[in-house]
C-alpha cells in the first residue's frame, strides 16, 4: 500500500515537472519568436557604404572621422563641431534651388526624386539606419545637394560676389574634400546623378556625363593617372572613385592566386645583396617590376593627406573588395621593404619615395602602421611573382655573401678603413713570411 503511495506521488511530481517544463518552453519560444520579429533584414548586395571595422577604426580613429562636415546619415548629428557646416548646407540648398527655378524645378520635384528612390538608398549603407523615413529623406536631400551645388560652382568657378556666403575658405575647401572621401561619410552615386539630371536637364550646358565630369574635375589632384570619365566606370561613391584612380586600367588589372607573402627582406638588405632600385615612369603604383636585378616603382608621395587617404581605401577594401584588394597588396610590399630610417632614406635617394612628412621617422611609423591588423587572404599574381623573385634574388649564395660583406666590412667609412688596413696588414705579412722563408 505504502509502495503505490509512493508511486503516485512520484507520478504526480513527474507530471507537475513536465508542465512547468512545457510552460518555461512556451516562455522561451515566445521570446525567440518576437526576437525574430525584431531581426533585421541581411545586408543587401547593394551595400557599399560600410562602418569602418573596430579593429582598424581603433587604431585611428580621426582619419576615419569626418572633421567639418558630415555626409549621410552615419555622423549626423554625432558631433556638435559638424552643426557649423549644417547652417553653409541650407545656404547652398537656397541657392541650388533658385538656380535651377528657371527650369522650373521646385524643392517639392526634388524632394521627390529622394523619396521614390529612399529604399535603394538605403539598401547602399551595410547597416540599417534607424531612422524614419522624413529624417532620413531630409538628411540625403539637404546633403546632396549641398554637393551638387558646390561641384557646379567649382567646375563653373561660379564663385559671384552676390553670393554672400557661398565662398569657401582656402582651409575649409581642403577640410571638405578630406572628408568627402572618407568611407563612413558617403552618399550613392546614383542619386547624385539622378537628382543632377532632372534639375539641368534643360540646361544648356547640360550632357548626360557632365556630373561625372564634374565629380573628375572636384577630385583631380587624385587622379595621377589622368583618367577621363568612361560611360563604362560605375563608380559606388566619391572614395570608390578614388580607388578607381589608383587602380591599373581595367584591361591591365592582373588575376589574383590564394598564396600570400609572409616575409620579403627590406629595402637595405635587398640594396646590400646587389639589389637597384629604380625610378619608374608609370603614373600607377601598382605597376611594379623586378627585371635583371633591378625593382622597377613608381615614386610614392607620403605627405599629410596620404594616411586619411589610404587608410579609408584599405578599410574601403576590407569591406566591398577582400578579392580584389589590389591597393592592400601594395601596402603590404611596402611595409615589408621599410623596417628602419635607413631604408626610408635608401627608398628617397633612388627616388621611388618622395617623403613630405618631415623626416625619416614618420615615413616609417607610417610605412609600419598602415596594414596593422589589415586581414589579407590573397594577393595579386603580379606583386606575389615579384615578391618570390626578389626573395629567390637574396637567396642566391653570391648576393648573400655580398650582401655580408657590404653590411659587415663596407658599412661605413671607418668599417671601410679598418678593414682595408686589415687587408694591406695581411698583405704586408704574408709578403713578409715568403721573404724570411726566401732568405
Amino acid at each position: 500500500m505504502e509502495e503505490m503511495k509512493s508511486v503516485k506521488t512520484e507520478i504526480r511530481r513527474g507530471a507537475s515537472s513536465s508542465i512547468e517544463i512545457q510552460h518555461q518552453c512556451t516562455h522561451v519560444v515566445t521570446e525567440i519568436q518576437e526576437m525574430l520579429k525584431r531581426l533585421e533584414p541581411p545586408l543587401s548586395l547593394e551595400s557599399c557604404i560600410y562602418r569602418v571595422p573596430d579593429y582598424l577604426r581603433k587604431l585611428k580613429e580621426e582619419h576615419y572621422t569626418p572633421q567639418v562636415i558630415s555626409i549621410g546619415p552615419f555622423h549626423h548629428d554625432a558631433n556638435d563641431k559638424l552643426h557649423t557646416m549644417e547652417q553653409r548646407k541650407l545656404r547652398y540648398l537656397k541657392y541650388f534651388i533658385e538656380r535651377v527655378e528657371n527650369f522650373d524645378i521646385s524643392l517639392e520635384d526634388l524632394v521627390r526624386i529622394i523619396k521614390e528612390n529612399e529604399e535603394s538608398i538605403r539598401c547602399c549603407y551595410a547597416e540599417t539606419i534607424h531612422l524614419d523615413s522624413d529624417h532620413f529623406v531630409k538628411i540625403i536631400t539637404m546633403d546632396a545637394i549641398f554637393i551638387l551645388e558646390l561641384f557646379w560652382r567649382d567646375y563653373f568657378n561660379d564663385w559671384t560676389s552676390e553670393d554672400n556666403g557661398a565662398g569657401i575658405e582656402t582651409w575649409l575647401t581642403s577640410a571638405i574634400r578630406f572628408d568627402l572621401i572618407l568611407l563612413e561619410n558617403q552618399i550613392p552615386f546614383f542619386i547624385l546623378e539622378k537628382l543632377f539630371d532632372h534639375a539641368f536637364a534643360s540646361h544648356p550646358s547640360y550632357s548626360r556625363s557632365l556630373i561625372q565630369v564634374m565629380t573628375f574635375y572636384y577630385f583631380d589632384y587624385y587622379n595621377t593617372q589622368r583618367k577621363s570619365y568612361s560611360p563604362h566606370l560605375k563608380m559606388k561613391h566619391f572614395l570608390d572613385l578614388l580607388r578607381t584612380f589608383w587602380l591599373p586600367p581595367s584591361e591591365r588589372i592582373p588575376k589574383r592566386g590564394n598564396d600570400v607573402i609572409k616575409h620579403l627582406h627590406s629595402a637595405t638588405q635587398l640594396h646590400e645583396a646587389g639589389l637597384s632600385f629604380k625610378k619608374d615612369s608609370s603614373s600607377c603604383l601598382l605597376d611594379i617590376k623586378f627585371t635583371k636585378g633591378a625593382l622597377r616603382m613608381p615614386p610614392l608621395t607620403l605627405d599629410n593627406s596620404s594616411e586619411i587617404i589610404i587608410r579609408n581605401l584599405l578599410a574601403l577594401e576590407q569591406c566591398h573588395y577582400p578579392d580584389k584588394a589590389y591597393i592592400t597588396d601594395y601596402f603590404i610590399l611596402f611595409g615589408f621593404l621599410i623596417n628602419t630610417n635607413k631604408d626610408v632614406n635608401l627608398l628617397v635617394r633612388k627616388g621611388v619615395m618622395l617623403n613630405l612628412l618631415g623626416n625619416s621617422d614618420e615615413a616609417r611609423n607610417l610605412a609600419n602602421s598602415l596594414v596593422e591588423n589589415v586581414i589579407y587572404v590573397n594577393m595579386n599574381s603580379d606583386f606575389y611573382r615579384v615578391c618570390k623573385e626578389l626573395v629567390t634574388f637574396y637567396e642566391k649564395p653570391w648576393n648573400r655573401w655580398q650582401a655580408t660583406l657590404r653590411r659587415d666590412y663596407f658599412s661605413s667609412p671607418w668599417s671601410i678603413a679598418s678593414t682595408v688596413v686589415a687587408f694591406i696588414f695581411l698583405v704586408l705579412t704574408l709578403l713578409q713570411t715568403i721573404y724570411t722563408i726566401k732568405g
